[in-house]
């Protein structure tokens, strides 16, 4: 089944869920759990790249409550309607009824990032979902992650995943060592972090050649490769022609772009899915 197939639609009710810690994992990036009463209507799936579309309400508009996001587009101006922004949900504890959201930022430029900076327990935290595509096949032989760090929680979702002792290559660019974190498996893996050392996230030319440079293994790959455009658009020819990946065992996926919102960059993404373009598969 292609992936596209697979792909779950996007649940249109609004989860609320309050924060229950923040937790800053390296210089850049803090995770969020949420947790309270609204965990009993969340529905979780089996995807470990699972994502949710946050909701991000103006303070000086009145929404209606409970609020219906398509009643709300009806009814009031554009630049009323609450801002989307779309993250992985790093795990799932049905037991402590909690989700985890990584945040990475960049300077403090944004919307989700800043607040997930500053979030307090009890803050609200509203979204749809979550969606997801890729989880690890158990018929690979071996597997390939690779992305930048807006892909490393789904990355680091899919290693905990892994069947024992499969071989998995992982290859992840993040601005410097202090950025890297652990990354349990019990699979095989072999773990490579690039460093930027000072240069701005947004080119995908280091990470390409390195995936690239990359020993191919003999047998079935499984391929997960997801962050800016131009690492997916670099990359997808060389998946599909050279190395013949089947697609249902290939996931990749632009997650931003340079120097675009997310707003823009979900505009120029649906454009470009429609023209066929090799910068976005999934």
């Amino acid at each position: 089944m292609a992936e596209s197939d697979r792909r779950t639609r996007r649940a249109r009710h609004i989860t609320r869920l309050q924060v229950v810690r923040t937790e800053w994992l390296t210089p850049h990036m803090v995770r969020v759990v949420a947790g309270g009463p609204g965990f009993a209507d969340f529905v979780t799936n089996e995807y470990t790249d699972r994502y949710v579309k946050l909701l991000f309400l103006s303070p000086d508009v009145e929404y209606p409550n409970p609020m219906d996001i398509a009643e709300v587009r009806a009814s009031m101006p554009p630049e009323h309607w609450p801002v989307t922004r779309t993250y992985t949900v790093r795990y799932v504890d049905t037991a402590a009824g909690e989700i985890a959201i990584d945040f990475v930022l960049h300077g403090d430029s944004g919307i989700a990032a800043p607040w997930a900076a500053s979030a307090q327990p009890g803050d609200e935290i509203s979204f749809f979902g979550p969606s997801g595509a890729y989880a690890p096949s158990p018929h690979a032989d071996w597997h390939l992650l690779a992305g930048d760090e807006a892909a490393l929680p789904a990355i680091a979702s899919a290693l905990e995943a892994m069947p024992d002792g499969v071989p998995v290559h992982v290859i992840i660019e993040v601005a410097d060592a202090a950025e890297e974190l652990p990354l349990p498996t019990k699979a095989d893996a072999t773990i490579t972090w690039l460093h930027r050392d000072g240069a701005p996230p947004g080119d995908p030319s280091r990470l390409i050649e390195a995936v690239k440079a990359d020993p191919w293994l003999p047998g079935t790959a499984q391929v997960f490769v997801h962050g800016e455009a131009g690492l997916v658009k670099g990359l997808r020819r060389y998946f599909l022609d050279e190395r013949e990946v089947p697609r249902e065992l290939l996931s990749l996926s632009g997650y931003w772009r340079a120097g675009m919102v997310e707003d823009d960059f979900q505009a120029w993404k649906k454009t470009e899915r429609a023209r066929g373009s090799d910068a976005i598969l999934a």
